[in-house]
């Protein structure tokens, strides 16, 4: 049971980690540089990290700077405000993500720039033998994990989110981060910062900070706002993996 809790938690924090340090704030932000080999590693990393719901840095650069642009209107590719419910802004926002990574979309030039591009990991992070592959895989663990280790029966209701994990992640975001908490910026727009859950989401729920400094390294702003990734941002530059362009 401790061995299947533990790979959930470690599949959980590992996806969002590379969602938040790699897709959102290096390719859609560009808040620090990596050389091609760091940039190729943690490509690869949210690639395995991500799994059956791999996200393509490319096409989420785009919806997230247009997200950023039209914060919370009706041209907001994934805001709670236009949409029924979460599942619906899923499916909205999957729909628009889909025409962007297969350039059905066309995209304005401030948004379709400067973004990390793999097309080997593209096709096959988007391929259905991939997708289908690490379903299998993910199933195959706790099937083991029931005949072998003990696992209670109810364990395998975990699996429809590890199937969905990047997209889960996302929803919870725009979700709560756009619906729940307090403010502390007036950003014309709808974002709040969820800080009693935010240590699920490793800072990115700190969502009206971020739309007030979007180029802010920490997503924190108070105090009491502790944003996980930024010591591991700062300790990555330490170490000279990445290089900074702005501290604050």
């Amino acid at each position: 049971m401790y061995a299947v809790i533990a790979a959930f938690v470690g599949h959980w924090y590992l996806s969002l980690f590379c969602q938040t340090f790699f897709l959102h704030r290096y390719s859609a932000h560009k808040m620090f540089k990596m050389n091609k080999f760091w940039e190729r590693f943690f490509y690869l990393l949210t690639y395995i990290s991500q799994g059956s719901s791999y996200l393509s840095p490319r096409a989420y650069a785009i919806l997230h700077r247009m997200h950023h642009a039209f914060s919370d209107t009706e041209k907001d590719p994934h805001s709670p405000h236009h949409t029924k419910n979460v599942f619906t802004m899923m499916w909205e926002t999957k729909d628009i993500y889909n025409a962007v990574l297969n350039r059905k979309r066309t995209i304005e030039t401030q948004f379709e720039r400067n973004y990390p591009e793999w097309k080997l990991i593209e096709r096959l992070g988007d391929s259905w033998s991939s997708r289908a592959g690490w379903g299998l895989l993910y199933a195959s663990f706790y099937i083991l994990a029931y005949l072998y280790l003990d696992m209670h029966w109810a364990f395998f209701f975990l699996l429809p989110i590890h199937f969905l994990m990047g997209p889960i992640h996302g929803a919870i975001v725009n979700w709560s981060g756009h619906k729940y908490g307090y403010q502390n910026f007036d950003n014309q727009d709808k974002s709040k910062n969820s800080l009693i859950i935010d240590f699920l989401m490793l800072g990115e729920l700190f969502q009206n900070n971020h739309h007030k400094r979007p180029n802010s390294l920490n997503f924190g702003s108070r105090w009491y706002e502790f944003d996980p990734t930024y010591p591991v941002i700062l300790m990555l530059e330490k170490l000279k993996i990445i290089e900074v362009r702005k501290k604050h």
